[in-house]
């Protein structure tokens, strides 16, 4: 439980992966993620990617804090040259409002513009988050979704 409601970005470090890992094994969180790693539970894969990505002068990947406690990820990535944010967040943790703090605080550190966002047709949540934080839906784009074994829709966001 949150306490004091504060909510606090660090960059990520090589200990946060351990839970990092954790929380993506969620069924549900996969579900709504969609656009996952082809088997989540390949613990030595997530390692090896993630400790790649830390290294990534074009990655900055953040860990999300909620009363000192690790509650999630935030990152900015790059894809065919246009900056995109990512961002996972505990299930203990949904509807709690953390996802927004991050991603505004986020955005005041990661100043490139635009910024994209994805996000599944069905994930109401994090469609609204992206929108709380001035994202604009501008478009969709079909892709195979591992977690669900099935081509799905996503809709692309953008902050200018």
């Amino acid at each position: 439980m949150i306490k004091g409601n504060e909510i606090t970005l660090r960059p990520t470090e090589i200990t946060d992966l351990e839970d990092l890992f954790l929380f993506q094994l969620d069924d549900d969180a996969n579900y709504l993620a969609a656009f996952t790693s082809e088997d989540p539970t390949d613990k030595q894969a997530y390692f090896e990617k993630f400790t790649k990505l830390l290294s990534d002068p074009t990655v900055n990947q953040q860990t999300i804090l909620a009363d000192e406690n690790t509650v999630g990820s935030i990152a900015k990535f790059e894809r065919n040259g246009e900056a995109e944010i990512t961002y996972w967040i505990d299930k203990t943790y949904w509807g709690k409002g953390i996802a927004t703090t991050a991603l505004r605080d986020f955005l005041s550190i990661e100043t490139i513009r635009p910024i994209f966002g994805r996000v599944a047709f069905d994930n109401y949540g994090s469609q609204k988050v992206l929108e709380k934080c001035g994202f604009v839906r501008i478009g969709f784009d079909k892709g195979f979704a591992n977690a669900r074994r099935v081509e799905i829709e996503e809709f692309i966001y953008s902050l200018t």
